[in-house]
């Protein structure tokens, strides 16, 4: 059965400007060490540039040598905004300041990542495998779609830089979550970056 394999990517560690750090540099290459085993067809990034920069990085590293191409659904944005109803209360300080507008803009973009990404592959084509490389938001966003969860799930969703998240569509079956946010490229001292300070396993 023809499957769609999407690849998803948080960036690697950025600094306060939202530039790629050596840190997230040397992240986004063992990404690319551990996706090299693959026939990658195709590499999209948002267009900020620490997602810029991760995927050109990872992409070094992948023998087939794909096209790594900016798609505008990937920038980071807040893919749903929670009526009152919805709202978990420790999160409702988020929100504060995001007007009609915005959310609108913001699940707008989220329909248009779903519509490209999360979908089916042609029935008459071969296996497809994509990397999209963008931001913790949007990674959670696709996350809650391929488990048809209620649209306010994706929040509390993190994603460590770098961490690889797998998802694969077929016809007619709903899509499969293969794995969630694994980070077992990258060595204990690189693991963990993007999420607040704690205790981790």
């Amino acid at each position: 059965m023809t499957t769609r394999h999407l690849y998803l990517v948080r960036h690697g560690a950025a600094d306060a400007f939202g530039n790629l750090t050596d840190v997230g540099r040397r992240q986004a290459a063992l990404l690319g060490e551990r996706l090299a085993r693959l026939p990658i067809d195709a590499v999209w990034h948002s267009a900020l540039p620490r997602a810029v920069a991760s995927a050109h990085e990872l992409a070094r590293h992948l023998p087939a040598n794909p096209p790594v191409t900016e798609a505008a659904e990937l920038i980071d944005h807040v893919p749903y905004v929670p009526p009152a109803a919805e709202m978990p209360k420790p999160w409702a300080g988020f929100f504060d300041g995001y007007d009609d507008a915005e959310a609108a803009s913001g699940r707008k973009l989220a329909e248009a990542l779903v519509a490209r990404f999360a979908q089916s592959p042609d029935p008459t084509a071969a296996d497809t495998h994509e990397v999209l490389v963008t931001h913790a938001f949007q990674v959670a966003w696709l996350v809650r779609h391929a488990l048809d969860a209620p649209p306010s799930r994706w929040l509390g969703m993190n994603s460590g830089n770098t961490a690889l998240t797998v998802i694969d569509y077929r016809i007619g079956l709903p899509p499969t979550l293969v794995m969630f946010n694994d980070m077992s490229h990258l060595p204990a001292d690189l693991r963990w970056t993007g999420f607040p300070d704690g205790t981790r396993p």
